[in-house]
């Protein structure tokens, strides 16, 4: 099941520094963002048969259905301390994106179409 981490940030004066460095349980192979979804349409609507994601709303907030084919949650990124991972398993849609939302996804696996499964567990 999908699960959050808290990325160890330091704030000052000068504002946040925030580090991902040695919490994510995979090394990163891929890396991309999502912004602009002015129609707020939602995005994903897969899960993977290798690839695991770690997902950090860097502005406004995004949610994150889940489902694993025993359990579904909704899950809420909103700070960009709060890094969501989603298993291989996770089968996920990212949607009620804030008008002003920036998602970054980091990812074990670099793009590949036979990675991904559409279907959502009954």
């Amino acid at each position: 099941m999908a699960y959050f981490i808290d990325l160890k940030t330091n704030s000052d004066d000068r504002g946040s520094l925030t580090v991902i460095e040695k919490v994510l349980p995979f090394e990163i192979k891929r890396v991309y963002y999502i912004y602009d979804n002015k129609q707020n349409l939602p995005r994903a609507k897969h899960r993977h048969k290798k690839t695991v994601q770690a997902t950090i709303c860097l502005k406004g907030s995004v949610e994150v259905y889940n489902n694993n084919g025993t359990h579904k949650q909704n899950f809420v990124l909103d700070s960009p301390s709060k890094c969501l991972i989603l298993e291989p398993h996770d089968w996920h849609i990212m949607h009620n994106f804030s008008e002003d939302s920036i998602l970054l996804v980091l990812a074990s696996s670099e793009y590949d179409t036979e990675d991904y499964i559409h279907e959502e567990y009954k």
